[in-house]
C-alpha cells in the first residue's frame, strides 16, 4: 500500500483573547519601531512607546521586559510569514528549492505595505548597530525562528531524511535571511532587484546549502 504524504498540521485557531493579545503586542511593536526610527532607542522610553500605542504603561510591561524587547513581534513577523509559506509545501517536493522559493516570496515587496515593512526592519537593524540590547532581541528572534523551522524542514524532507541535514538546512535558511537583511540594511539598495533582501537571501542560501553536501557526504552513504 502506497503511503500518502502527510500535510502540515493546521495550527490551532487562536481564541479571541489570544488574538487581542497578539494585536496589542503588534501595536506596541509598531509604536516602538516608529519611535526608534524617529528618536533612536536612547531617545525613547517605555512610557513614550505606551503613549504612542495608546496603552497603559502597566500593559506595556505585561507583555515586554524593556523597550528594546517591544520590537520583537515586528521582527518575528517576517519569519512567521515565510515559515507558513514553507509549511504549505507538499512533502516530497524538492525541499532545498522549496526553501529558496519561500524565502524569495517572503522577502519580496509586491506592494507598499510589504515595502514599508522591509524599510522598518532596515531602520531597526541600523539602530541595533549601536544598541546591544536591540541586537540581542534580533539574535533571539532569529534563534527562535530557526528552532521553529526545524520540524517544518524535517516534514518536507521526509521520514527517512537525515535529521542532521534537516537541522543544518533550517540553520542555513535562517542565517541566509539574517545575513541578507543585515547586509541590505548597511546599504541604500531598493527593496526589489539587485542587492534587495530577496536577491541577497537567495544568494546566501545557495552558498550555504552548497556547502552542506561535502559536510554530510560521509553520513549519506
Amino acid at each position: 500500500m502506497t503511503r500518502q504524504p502527510s500535510r502540515a498540521p493546521e495550527p490551532p485557531a487562536l481564541s479571541l483573547t489570544e488574538r487581542r493579545k497578539a494585536a496589542t503586542q503588534l501595536d506596541i511593536a509598531r509604536a516602538a519601531a516608529e519611535l526608534f526610527t524617529e528618536y533612536g532607542p536612547d531617545g525613547t522610553t517605555a512610557e513614550d512607546i505606551a503613549r504612542r500605542a495608546g496603552v497603559a504603561l502597566r500593559t506595556f510591561y505585561r507583555y515586554f521586559r524593556n523597550k528594546q524587547d517591544a520590537v520583537g513581534p515586528l521582527l518575528a513577523a517576517g519569519g512567521d510569514r515565510w515559515r507558513a509559506l514553507l509549511a504549505a509545501t507538499e512533502p516530497g517536493a524538492d525541499w532545498p528549492q522549496a526553501l529558496e522559493k519561500a524565502i524569495e516570496e517572503a522577502l519580496s515587496a509586491p506592494d507598499e505595505h510589504a515595502a514599508e515593512g522591509l524599510h522598518q526592519t532596515r531602520a531597526l537593524l541600523r539602530a541595533a548597530q549601536d544598541d546591544p540590547a536591540l541586537r540581542a532581541v534580533w539574535y533571539r528572534v532569529n534563534q527562535e525562528s530557526e528552532e521553529r523551522l526545524i520540524p517544518v524542514v524535517a516534514r518536507l524532507a521526509g521520514a527517512d531524511a537525515d535529521p542532521l541535514r534537516a537541522r543544518l538546512a533550517a540553520a542555513a535558511a535562517t542565517d541566509a535571511i539574517r545575513v541578507a537583511l543585515e547586509t541590505w540594511a548597511e546599504t541604500d539598495a531598493a527593496v526589489e532587484g539587485p542587492g534587495s533582501p530577496a536577491e541577497l537571501a537567495v544568494r546566501c542560501l545557495r552558498q550555504l546549502m552548497g556547502g552542506m553536501d561535502p559536510l554530510l557526504s560521509n553520513g549519506d552513504g
